[in-house]
């Protein structure tokens, strides 16, 4: 006997510029636009927000547009350029704010065990950089970006997501993986282990791995929430992170 489709709680996927997180449909099959916004905090500091739309509803095949804005804040230490890092030294600390914004659209596919997505669209980014001898004016830069979701049911009480972001205009990428269990105590959350990557042409690298829970409401707003452990290349020390994400069905 085939599994039951996808929960449509599931279906709309996230789109985070630095981050990356998640947003999902409304149970009800009319749903066609899902706000929603992310924090990932730790050593750097990511938040954004957008909008998903599927014209022919979220919970269906079909044509999909992605709008998003973010803002980031992270300290860098120039280890590789910096001469007082190749005289033995510690570099200066500087502080990089970072803007980013993309319009994307793309195509989604249902299927019983669950949905993959991919989308395309320009972006456009700018960043300053911040420290006690050094501030440079933003240099907007134009590019492009693409994003592929996955979001799968390997059995009735598991799911299964992978998410890729690649864009141009930072010359960057992020992807993450989580495995999760549904507890029948928290209705349809569900707990697991997650993993991301994401580097970007100025030689910075940041890997995670830690605990989500994915999936829980509080009146007609739903949640994601992770921590665990995070190592950035140009701190050079273990940190700790959290995310959290909320989304609301229009």
């Amino acid at each position: 006997m085939p599994r039951p489709p996808f929960p449509p709680v599931l279906l709309c996927a996230a789109a985070g510029l630095a981050c990356p997180d998640g947003a999902f449909a409304d149970e009800r099959e009319e749903v066609r636009t899902v706000l929603f916004g992310s924090l990932d905090a730790g050593r750097s500091t990511f938040v954004s927000t957008g909008a998903k739309v599927a014209p022919g509803g979220i919970a269906r095949d079909g044509f999909v547009a992605l709008a998003t804005l973010g803002y980031g804040l992270r300290p860098e230490r120039d280890w590789w350029g910096d001469p007082r890092a190749k005289a033995g030294a510690t570099p200066p600390r500087t502080l990089r704010h970072t803007v980013q914004a993309g319009a994307l659209a793309g195509w989604q596919w249902m299927r019983d065990w669950g949905v993959a997505a991919l989308f395309a669209g320009p972006e456009l980014a700018f960043e300053v950089l911040d420290s006690p001898g050094t501030r440079r004016l933003p240099a907007p830069r134009p590019g492009m970006r693409v994003q592929g979701e996955l979001w799968a049911r390997p059995t009735e009480a598991t799911l299964v997501t992978a998410t890729l972001i690649g864009g141009t205009a930072r010359w960057s990428a992020w992807g993450r993986v989580s495995w999760g269990v549904r507890l029948p105590a928290l209705g349809a959350t569900y707990l697991g282990p997650e993993a991301a990557l994401y580097a970007d042409r100025t030689g910075y690298r940041k890997w995670s791995l830690g605990l989500h829970a994915t999936d829980f409401a509080v009146a007609q707003v739903s949640f994601r929430v992770s921590a665990g452990w995070v190592y950035e290349e140009q701190i050079r020390r273990p940190g700790a992170y959290g995310t959290l994400t909320a989304w609301l069905p229009l």
